[in-house]
């Protein structure tokens, strides 16, 4: 898709003075993975925080309650990262955001690695200790490129995390069953994503070099093109 696609939908230019935006962040994580993050003026950042799962509840029907707390009343934009991504494409195809953006995300089940579908037919989610994988996700700071600060901040994340709602989401990721991406949507991926690589998906931004948590130690490009997709234009 390309990017004049997205913007060409006959939205008035001056709906974004004093937009919402609500981000939505990845599995086990919080606002503080979008610490470095900056809209351009005058949006205002909404950080939508995350709701105890029903048993057995899908992705999507997970998003439709999250998206409660969204005030419909005014246009508003989204911006998801990985899961949040995904549960961003299920509410703009009930909700219909002015702008929709993922961030190392997929905008549909048929994008996600051909691995993490055969974990979800075998049911894998059920026989991983969330804690392994939790340790797995602390160990690997230390090969990563974030500062020492957010390197502790991402550690943190990761030991504060409920293992509960990790061990739903694992299994509400695998069991995704949307393979229709939304209309239109603006798609930031690192050309390094090690967890949902490129060659699976078709962004309209890639950032060379760019991994998984590209949002910590690569912000300052990621926030130029938020700020051409936010940005108030002159009427």
């Amino acid at each position: 898709m390309k990017q004049n696609e997205y913007f060409n939908r006959g939205i008035p230019g001056n709906i974004f003075a004093a937009m919402k935006v609500y981000f939505i962040a990845g599995l086990a994580a919080d606002e503080r993975v979008f610490k470095h993050i900056q809209l351009p003026a005058p949006c205002t950042p909404v950080h939508l925080q995350w709701i105890t799962p029903v048993s057995n509840e899908t992705l999507a029907a997970y998003a439709l309650r999250l998206a409660a707390a969204i005030d419909t009343r005014e246009p508003f934009g989204l911006i998801g990262l990985s899961m949040g991504g995904m549960m961003a494409v299920e509410i703009a195809k009930h909700l219909t955001p002015a702008r929709t953006v993922l961030i190392s995300s997929v905008p549909a089940a048929s994008q996600l690695p051909s691995y993490f579908k055969a974990a979800g037919r075998i049911g894998l989610h059920k026989w991983v200790p969330v804690q392994w994988v939790k340790s797995a996700s602390l160990a690997k700071r230390v090969f990563t490129l974030e500062t020492p600060e957010d390197k502790e901040m991402l550690r943190a994340l990761i030991r504060e995390s409920d293992n509960a709602f990790i061990s739903w989401a694992m299994g509400a990721i695998l069991q995704w069953k949307e393979n229709e991406a939304p209309q239109s949507y603006v798609h930031i991926h690192g050309s390094r994503d090690a967890v949902l690589p490129l060659r699976n998906t078709r962004p309209t931004h890639v950032i060379a070099g760019g991994g998984h948590l590209m949002i910590m130690n690569r912000a300052s490009e990621i926030n130029r093109i938020l700020s051409d997709v936010f940005a108030a234009e002159k009427s």
